[in-house]
């Protein structure tokens, strides 16, 4: 039987743990490091804005008398995924409408499918005129006034003292459908389709169809932060006959273009825009009630606008604008 020397068994412990700590060493080399778990992404995203415009000009048409105009909007999103996002929001204009209305509400929603550079926009939009006046002393039921208003009154309240006829509340619905394809990072075309169910409580459906398309200049022609676009858009309007509040008469279909250019830097624009139409003032004041409207013999087209009333509202047209626009993903979190 052999015997076991102290030194004997020390030097086999101090063998053993350096075996220990080599296999330890090797096993830490092999397992892959811990990784932290991703942060979760919130889906939820806010779209917020403002601008200031030289004239609020809708599809060829001033809203604001061609005055200065303040819009607004705030849209809060929801992204399902990188390619599906759902959204709603509230916006607002100043107006100077001929029943005397002064502000439009929107209220819409919709959803924003997108297929690589194909994107894509569903919704719908209710237009809300609050505070206007009926304008028809002819047609007792229909209008808040009803032939009991002298010359002073009349001169008073505005709108009416040329004899056009316009409803109290001008609010209507519309459907919208648009894609747009983006062909390069400076190349960007589009089209779209609204449908307006009793477009300005006329009495008819009306159908919008535009096509639109944008230049964006490269990015190493102006600073850091800048950017240089040019974009234009060609509208038709098809419009229909009207109730009995406006004589049954069958308003014109029109179109519509604009071109602009525009600068940006970060979340603001500053944009240059030329509007016109092919509506003469006649056929314009048939479809605004124009109160500025004033009388010429060239204006008057039987079944129309027999009362020769122009308008200038559809006119060739400048708008400079200045906007905001902001998310609170990319510009505030």
């Amino acid at each position: 039987m052999k015997t076991i020397t102290l030194a004997t068994l020390a030097a086999t412990l101090v063998a053993g743990s350096a075996l220990v700590t080599a296999a330890q060493a090797a096993d830490m080399a092999v397992k892959a490091p811990v990784v932290a778990a991703p942060a979760p992404v919130n889906p939820w995203d806010l779209a917020f804005g403002a601008g200031v415009y030289s004239d609020y000009n809708f599809r060829g048409i001033s809203q604001t008398n061609r005055g200065p105009a303040v819009n607004v909007y705030f849209e809060p999103r929801y992204n399902v995924n990188d390619m599906l996002q759902l959204y709603a929001g509230v916006a607002g204009w100043n107006v100077d409408f001929a029943n005397r209305a002064r502000g439009e509400i929107d209220i819409y929603g919709g959803i924003r499918p997108t297929f690589g550079k194909l994107a894509l926009d569903f919704g719908i939009w209710y237009y809300y005129y609050p505070g206007g006046t009926c304008y028809n002393a002819s047609v007792p039921g229909e209008c808040a006034l009803n032939g009991n208003l002298n010359a002073d009154q009349w001169n008073l309240i505005g709108g009416a003292a040329n004899g056009n006829v316009i409803k109290k509340d001008l609010s209507f619905l519309e459907y919208y459908a648009k894609a747009s394809y983006t062909f390069t990072d400076n190349i960007a075309a589009g089209v779209a389709f609204y449908y307006d169910q009793d477009w300005l409580n006329f009495g008819f459906d009306a159908k919008y169809l535009s096509g639109n398309v944008k230049l964006t200049a490269p990015s190493n022609w102006l600073p850091t932060g800048y950017g240089l676009y040019l974009s234009g858009e060609v509208g038709r309007y098809w419009l229909g006959t009207t109730d009995n509040f406006y004589f049954n008469v069958r308003l014109p279909d029109y179109t519509t273009w604009n071109v602009g250019i525009g600068l940006t830097y970060k979340v603001f624009t500053v944009d240059l825009r030329y509007y016109d139409t092919d509506l003469s003032e006649g056929q314009c004041n048939a479809i605004t009630s124009d109160f500025n409207a004033t009388y010429s013999p060239t204006n008057v087209i039987a079944g129309l606008n027999p009362s020769g009333l122009g308008s200038k509202w559809c006119g060739q047209q400048y708008v400079i604008s200045l906007k905001a626009d902001l998310t609170y993903g990319a510009n505030i979190k």
